[in-house]
This record gives C-alpha cells, sequence and structure tokens, in this order.
C-alpha cells in the first residue's frame, strides 16, 4: 500500500483515535478528542474509534464517531499493532492517528516512518522526548527548566516503606505518593498500605513502582501542543474543581495563571516536544509550582479547550496538513468556562456487540451520522 497524496483538507480526513474508553474514575482521552473533532468549524470527515475492549464505548458513539475497531494491547508489541493496523487500512483508509494513551506511544512511534509510508499521520515525541519526561527523570528534567518537582525514587523492595523514614536523614516522611510509571497513584499514610498499594501497582503495571514525597496544594493543569521547535502552542489551563478517587477531574474551570504558563514555556523549551501533552502541577501554600506529571497526549478533559475557542484536537490536525502554527484558528482562552462531567448510556445492538467481539470491528457504516456536525 502507497501513500495517499491527495490535497484534500484536514476537515475531511479520517482520522483514528484511540483511548475510546470511558471508565467512570479514570476515561480515556478518545473520545472528548472525538468530541473536539466532531464539533470543529466545518469538519465533515470521518471519526473511528481505535478500543482495546469490546465495550468501549467510543466504538459505537452514534453521535461523535463513525464506528470503530479493536487493537492488540500495546502489551503484545509494535509487531502485532501493525499487523492489525494492516487489515483495518485495508477496509478503512486513514489520515491521521491521534494516540491517546501512554503505554501505547512507544509502538505507534516505532511505527511512524511506515505508516507515514501507507499515507498515515501522526504527531508524536520522539523515543529521548517521551523517556526525558517519564516520572522518574522530572527531577533532572525540571533541574533544566528551573521548575520546582517533588522528590522520585523508583523502589522494587516493598520492605522500603518500612525503613524509608531512617534513610537520607529521614527525608522520607509520611504520607507518600505510591505510583506507576505509566498509571494509578495512591496517597499513602503507613507502611502497610504503602506495601499494599506498592503490589497492586506491580501486579498491573510491572516494575519498578515509584514513591514521590507528598506535595499539599492546588492542582492546577495545563494542556497544549509543541511542534518540535519549543514554542508552547495553544496553551488551555484549568483547576480542578471535583475529583474522581483516583485523583482525575470530574470538574475543572478554565483559568489564566501566569506562573503556570511560564512554567509550561520553560518544559516546552526544555523538551522540544512534538504532539500534544499536558502538564499537571500543584500549587503549595507557599505559592509554589511543582510539576507532579507529564501527560505525553491529551487529557480526559480536552473537551475543556473545544469550549474556551482552543479546539487543541483540531489544531493538531491542521498542523499535521502543514498550517503554520501563528495561523492556527486558536483563539484567546476564557477564563471562567467550567465543565462538569457526567455519565451517559450508549444503546447498542447486540447485533454490533457481536460484530466487535468476532471480528474486532464494528457493522460498516458508509456515511456519518447525519444528526452529527449539522452545525459546523
Amino acid at each position: 500500500m502507497t501513500a495517499r497524496r491527495d490535497r484534500r483538507p484536514w476537515t475531511q480526513w479520517t482520522v483514528g483515535l484511540t483511548g475510546v474508553n470511558a471508565r467512570p474514575d479514570n476515561p480515556g482521552p478518545g473520545c472528548a478528542v472525538a468530541r473536539c473533532l466532531s464539533e470543529a468549524g466545518g469538519f465533515r470527515g470521518r471519526i473511528v474509534g481505535l478500543g482495546y475492549g469490546t465495550l468501549d464505548p467510543g466504538l459505537y458513539h452514534p453521535d461523535d464517531g463513525d464506528g470503530g475497531h479493536l487493537l492488540p494491547y500495546p502489551a503484545a508489541g509494535a509487531d502485532a499493532l501493525m499487523e492489525r493496523l494492516e487489515e483495518i487500512l485495508a477496509v478503512e483508509p486513514l489520515d491521521a492517528i491521534i494516540p491517546s494513551l501512554d503505554a501505547e506511544l512507544p509502538n505507534f512511534i516505532a511505527l511512524q516512518p511506515e505508516l507515514a509510508r501507507r499515507g498515515v499521520r501522526m504527531v508524536l515525541p520522539g523515543r529521548d522526548q517521551l523517556r526525558s519526561r517519564d516520572k522518574d527523570r522530572l527531577p533532572a528534567l525540571c533541574a533544566r527548566a528551573g521548575v520546582a518537582t517533588p522528590r522520585v525514587r523508583p523502589v522494587t523492595d516493598p520492605g522500603f516503606f518500612e525503613r524509608c523514614t531512617a534513610e537520607d536523614e529521614g527525608a522520607w516522611r509520611y504520607p507518600l505518593v505510591v505510583k506507576g510509571v505509566f498509571y494509578d497513584a495512591y496517597v499513602v499514610h503507613e507502611p502497610a498500605e504503602a506495601a499494599y498499594r506498592f503490589g497492586q501497582i506491580a501486579r498491573t503495571w510491572g516494575y519498578p513502582v515509584l514513591v514521590q514525597a507528598h506535595v499539599v496544594g492546588e492542582e492546577v493543569n495545563l494542556a497544549a501542543l509543541g511542534d518540535g521547535s519549543g514554542a508552547l502552542v495553544g496553551p488551555v489551563m484549568m483547576r480542578k474543581q471535583a475529583l474522581t478517587e483516583k485523583g482525575k477531574a470530574w470538574a475543572g474551570v478554565a483559568i489564566d495563571d501566569g506562573d503556570l504558563l511560564s512554567a509550561g514555556e520553560r518544559l516546552m523549551q526544555a523538551l522540544r516536544w512534538n504532539g500534544p501533552l499536558e502538564l499537571e502541577m500543584l500549587r503549595d501554600g507557599s505559592g509554589t509550582l511543582h510539576l507532579i506529571e507529564i501527560n505525553p497526549r491529551f487529557p480526559a478533559w480536552i473537551y475543556l479547550s473545544h469550549a474556551v475557542g482552543r479546539n487543541l484536537p483540531a489544531a493538531l490536525l491542521a498542523l499535521q496538513q502543514g498550517v503554520r502554527r501563528e495561523d492556527l484558528p486558536l483563539s484567546p482562552p476564557r477564563p471562567g468556562v467550567t465543565f462538569i462531567r457526567h455519565a451517559r448510556e450508549i444503546i447498542v445492538s447486540m447485533e454490533e456487540i457481536v460484530s466487535v467481539s468476532m471480528n474486532g470491528s464494528t457493522l460498516p457504516r458508509t456515511l456519518p451520522d447525519p444528526r452529527r456536525r449539522l452545525s459546523a
């Protein structure tokens, strides 16, 4: 299969989106990205969900999607992913893919040259960029960028939690944060609780497990794009107002925070990031911002970017087509715009479920749903 070298605008592309699950305590970003694209001005393309589970709602969404396909789990490796994508491309000529999960990025980075030859566009960081924002490397990155970050250490022995307060002149003090390299983080208050969470994370995500000093403060987030030059493109800032049990935003408000913006600019300059990213930071009682994580993809709250006038998923597609960043349709963001997440049922026929279970794909859809994108 050779690359398709047409001149269609990005508003007519077929776009594949991963991360289309919607777990209440930790939703994937894919459904929010789909909603951004379906409501982007002038978009008349197709939105295709690329899921990992039969019950991922982004495979079936009637308003923000045009069907979908299952992918092998990231642990299966790049070859298995490419084999499945070849099957999908034979029936669904994707123009672009927006990966939305941390664990799958190494596979997509490995496949980027081959997929580009087949006409599938992606904007992704390089391997070194991706590794430099890993949770265990944040102190080195923040030192270069002049940004504060809590102390962090990889742990492979749960006995650490019994002796940690005596190590390094007692620098480790409870409460602590125990977190996985990819996902999950828990605040723990004593050794037994820490060891339990250590085992839980290790069984799910493997080693190492990370321990991080706990910072008490107000959480603020920044989502943006990078074009590889070190510029922070289209930043949208948000303060969390309600959290799930896993600390994910259930409600948030758009803000204009000069200190957060400055930290984002310095971190982007240090990373020279390519693609979407999210900064998670905490402001302590003295006003200092501490970087907690850098997520190498859009956050689940990315629909707020559309609501404030900076539709970042649409801007990403425009960048993929070669639009200059100064020409992107990014209005000044509107502070005070608030989102509140809610759960909603999607009604799916048994025939559709059986099709995904047996064939790995939804039933064929030849045209986008006419109820969608009428106001675009």
